[in-house]
């Protein structure tokens, strides 16, 4: 399973452990991932995600999943996000023109 976030996109960076003397290592820094469940309020629904603590934060600060799907690019989401970002439009367009 790769270390990528499904809501944002972060993933792993690389840089140095520096040393005292200044001698430079490789790091690699890992996003602190979570697996969570969020609710979708116009699907009636749960999903699970995994996702970084930040996205979760921004998810909330933005008014929930559904807000989040629809402002953000489809290319920074992933595949299981891209999915529920279809059924929301799907339903939201079903619901407009009833």
């Amino acid at each position: 399973m790769s270390r990528i976030c499904e809501l944002t996109g972060k993933g792993r960076q690389v840089g140095h452990n520096v040393s005292h003397a200044n001698n430079k290592t490789k790091k690699v820094f890992l996003p602190n991932l979570q697996n969570v469940t969020l609710i979708s309020e116009k699907l009636d629904r749960s999903f699970k995600f995994r996702v970084s603590t930040h996205g979760l934060r921004s998810v909330e600060h933005n008014g929930g999943l559904d807000n989040w799907l629809l402002k953000t690019r489809d290319d920074k989401l992933s595949g299981n996000a891209l999915k529920v970002k279809r059924e929301l439009k799907k339903a939201m367009a079903s619901s407009e023109a009833a």
